[in-house]
C-alpha cells in the first residue's frame, strides 16, 4: 500500500512535466516576423475546434505571403523544429530535409525528420484550408488562378462571406468568371433563412446542371419549409432532369459517331477492294494492325515528338500497309481471282502468318501509343456533357480520309480507271486499261487506307497482334450494310451502324446490342441484299 502511495504522485508529477514540456515546445514559437509570432503560437496552442478561427485570421492580414503561407500549412511544408520552437519551411532530400525560414529569406541547414514536428491539421482543416486559399485566389490578376479559386468555391460556396463574395463580383470584369462566382453566390443563397432569396438562388441554378446544385434543389423541393420555394425547386428540378436526359442522348449521339467513324475507317479500304475486285480479304484487320504498330514505332524513333510522331505516322503506315497489300495481290490473291472459297481461305492463312510475324518480331504483349498533347483532354460542353478530343479527332480525320478518297475516285485519271475496271472489266480491257495493274493498285490503296485507319486505332486503344480480329467481322457488316464499292453506303452504314450500337448499349448491353445490330442487318439484307446503295456494272451483275 506505502509503496502505491509513493508510485501515484511521482506519477501524477511525470504527467504534469510532460504536460509543461508539451505546452513550453510552443511556448516561444517564432518565424521571424512579430505578427505571425503570435498566429502560429496561438495555432499550435488551441484546441481543434479554434483553429480554424486562428486560420481565418492569418488568411484576413494584409500581406502579400498570405496565400503562400496558407497552402504550406496545407502542404505540409511549414513544420516547427523542436529543438529551436522555430516555424521553419522544408524541401525533403531522401531522408533529410532542407530548412529555410518561414519567409524565406534565410537557409537553415538540413536536419532528419524526428527535428520536426507536423503542424496539426485534420480533414476539417484541410476543407478550411482549401476554401480560405480559394478565397484569396480571387484577387488574383491571373485569370487561371481566379477561375481555379472559384471551382474550389464551388466545393465549400459557405466558405466564403457574403459580404466578400459581393466584392469580388463588383470587382470582376472577366464573363466567365462572373458567371461561377454567381452560380457560388446562388448556392449561398439556397442556405439563407429568407425564402425570397432561396427563391433567388433557384433562379440563378436553374440553367447549372453540376451534381452539388441539383442536390441542393432537390433537397429544396423535398424538405423546404415554404410551399413556393418547394413548388419553385420541384419545377427547377424537372426541368433540370430533362436537359440531364437531353444531354445524356448528345453524349450516345457522339460515341456512336465516334464508334461509327472507327468503322468507317476500318471498312473503306475493304470496301474498294471488294468493290473493285470482289474478294473477301481476311487479312483486312492484320493490315489495319500494322498501321498501328508502324504508329508505334515511329513514336518509338520520336518519343520526345508525339505531334510529329503521329504526322509521321499517317504516310508510314500508309506505304508499310500499302506495300503490303500489293505484295498479298501479286504473290498469292492474283492466282486465286474467280474462286472466292479458296481466296478466302488464302487470306485466313496471311492473316495468321502476319499476327506471328508481329509475336515474334516486336512482342506477344500489347504496346501503349500515347496520345500527343492536341489529342488529350476533353472539351467540356457543361456539367453533365464532356466531349474526349482524340475521339473528336479521329472522327474529323476519318472525314478528312473519305473526302481525300472520294475525290481520288471522281477527279483522277487513275480513279476513272479504277471505277471502269468495277463497272466493266473486259470493256476497260479492250478501251486499253491494264486491269491487271488496276487491281495491284487497288488492293495496295485499300490496304494502304487500312493501315491509316491503324494510326487512328493506336489512339484509342493499345495495340497487339490480336488488334485487327476487333474490326474485321464488323467491317463486313459496314460493307455490306452500305451496298458493297460504295464510298457513300460504307460512310452511312457506319455511323449508322455505330449509332445504333451506342443507343442499344444501356439497356441492352455491349454484346447483346452487338447481337441485335446483326439480326437486324441479317433481316434487312433478306430485303436489300445488294445494301443500302446497291452498286451498278459488273459487281452488280455478278451477284
Amino acid at each position: 500500500m506505502d509503496t502505491y502511495g509513493r508510485t501515484l504522485p511521482t506519477l501524477l508529477l511525470l504527467l504534469i512535466s510532460l504536460l509543461t514540456t508539451s505546452t513550453q515546445l510552443y511556448a516561444e514559437i517564432t518565424t521571424g516576423d512579430p505578427e505571425l509570432d503570435a498566429l502560429f503560437t496561438e495555432y499550435l496552442d488551441a484546441r481543434s475546434a479554434q483553429r480554424a478561427e486562428v486560420l481565418e485570421r492569418l488568411a484576413t492580414l494584409e500581406r502579400d505571403d498570405v496565400r503562400p503561407l496558407l497552402q504550406g500549412i496545407l502542404d505540409g511544408n511549414i513544420m516547427v523544429e523542436k529543438k529551436t520552437s522555430r516555424v521553419v519551411r522544408v524541401i525533403k532530400r531522401g531522408r533529410q530535409y532542407e530548412l529555410t525560414t518561414l519567409l524565406g529569406n534565410e537557409e537553415l541547414g538540413t536536419v532528419k525528420k524526428r527535428a520536426l514536428k507536423r503542424l496539426p491539421l485534420n480533414n476539417s482543416l484541410r476543407s478550411h484550408l482549401r476554401a480560405l486559399i480559394a478565397g484569396l485566389g480571387l484577387g488574383s490578376v491571373n485569370k487561371q488562378e481566379r477561375l481555379e479559386a472559384v471551382n474550389a468555391l464551388m466545393k465549400k460556396p459557405d466558405s466564403i462571406a457574403t459580404e466578400l463574395l459581393d466584392n469580388y463580383l463588383d470587382r470582376e470584369t472577366d464573363l466567365e468568371v462572373i458567371t461561377l462566382l454567381r452560380t457560388v453566390q446562388a448556392r449561398q443563397f439556397l442556405s439563407s433563412g429568407d425564402p425570397a432569396k432561396r427563391l433567388e438562388g433557384l433562379a440563378t441554378l436553374e440553367s447549372d446542371l453540376g451534381s452539388a446544385s441539383r442536390r441542393a434543389i432537390a433537397n429544396l423541393a423535398d424538405n423546404d419549409s415554404d410551399e413556393s420555394v418547394r413548388d419553385a425547386a420541384t419545377l427547377v428540378r424537372l426541368q433540370q432532369t430533362r436537359r440531364v436526359k437531353l444531354y445524356g442522348y448528345v453524349e450516345t449521339l457522339f460515341f456512336g459517331l465516334s464508334l461509327g467513324s472507327v468503322l468507317v475507317l476500318a471498312a473503306i479500304g475493304l470496301a474498294i477492294t471488294f468493290g473493285v475486285m470482289g474478294v473477301i480479304n481476311m487479312a483486312h484487320g492484320e493490315l489495319i494492325m500494322l498501321g498501328a504498330y508502324s504508329s508505334w514505332a515511329v513514336q518509338q524513333l520520336l518519343p520526345e515528338s508525339l505531334t510529329t510522331a503521329l504526322i509521321l505516322a499517317v504516310p508510314i503506315a500508309f506505304l508499310v500497309a500499302g506495300i503490303a497489300g500489293i505484295l498479298i495481290e501479286r504473290l498469292v490473291i492474283r492466282y486465286l481471282y474467280g474462286r472466292p472459297l479458296e481466296t478466302l481461305l488464302a487470306t485466313f492463312g496471311i492473316s495468321l502468318i502476319l499476327q506471328q510475324a508481329v509475336r515474334t518480331l516486336v512482342s506477344p504483349q500489347n504496346v501503349a501509343v500515347a496520345n500527343p498533347p492536341f489529342m488529350s483532354g476533353v472539351v467540356e460542353i457543361n456539367s453533365v456533357l464532356s466531349l474526349t478530343l482524340n475521339r473528336l479527332w479521329i472522327l474529323a480525320f476519318c472525314l478528312l480520309v473519305f473526302m481525300a478518297l472520294l475525290q481520288l475516285l471522281k477527279r483522277t485519271r487513275f480513279g476513272l480507271e479504277v471505277r471502269a475496271v468495277a463497272a466493266n472489266r473486259g470493256m476497260a480491257r479492250a478501251l486499253g486499261v491494264r486491269s491487271s495493274r488496276i487491281d495491284s493498285l487497288t488492293f495496295g490503296l485499300g490496304a494502304g487506307i487500312a493501315g491509316i485507319a491503324g494510326v487512328a486505332l493506336s489512339q484509342l486503344t493499345n495495340v497487339g497482334p490480336n488488334l485487327g480480329q476487333a474490326y474485321i467481322v464488323d467491317s463486313f457488316m459496314v460493307v455490306v450494310f452500305g451496298g458493297v464499292g460504295n464510298l457513300w453506303g460504307t460512310l452511312i452504314g457506319g455511323m449508322t451502324l455505330g449509332i445504333a450500337n451506342k443507343f442499344l448499349e444501356p439497356w441492352a448491353g455491349a454484346i447483346l446490342a452487338k447481337i441485335l445490330v446483326l439480326v437486324f442487318l441479317i433481316l434487312f439484307i433478306q430485303k436489300r441484299p445488294r445494301g443500302l446503295f446497291p452498286q451498278r456494272g459488273r459487281a452488280a451483275e455478278s451477284h
